[in-house]
């Protein structure tokens, strides 16, 4: 992926998200995820790993990848961040419901029935 823009990742089902510690080390973590415009939107639990890694530092990359995480395109630079705007987490979840469509709203069922759905966060991802 010479050149490789986000929406060079729209035909994808999963990115690894990597995060980095605060000893510089990354961790790599399979998502999905849906772009608008040119950031792309992840959900998470909000205490989550790469949520706190996420807090203490917007360095992050991206890479196309399977649900397992191996690799399927090389590494893009971003940053993130944890987004605490009402209409911008709308908007994602409106991207990722578009996406992905029914397993989504499977995903959804089950966080509510566990009482986990209101202890998500959305994460937004923007070129370096």
């Amino acid at each position: 992926m010479k050149h490789a823009k986000f929406s060079d990742l729209d035909r994808e089902a999963y990115i690894s998200l990597a995060t980095f510690r605060r000893d510089g080390r990354a961790v790599p973590t399979p998502v999905w995820f849906a772009r608008r415009g040119e950031r792309l939107y992840v959900f998470t639990e909000n205490d989550a790993g790469k949520v706190k890694r996420l807090r203490n530092g917007s360095h992050a990359r991206i890479a196309a990848c399977n649900a397992l995480g191996s690799l399927r395109g090389d590494w893009l630079e971003a940053r993130g961040r944890v987004v605490d705007d009402p209409a911008t987490s709308r908007d994602a979840y409106a991207a990722l419901h578009a996406k992905y469509g029914w397993q989504m709203k499977v995903v959804d069922f089950w966080s509510r029935l566990a009482g986990r759905i209101d202890h998500r966060a959305i994460v937004e991802i923007e070129p370096a």
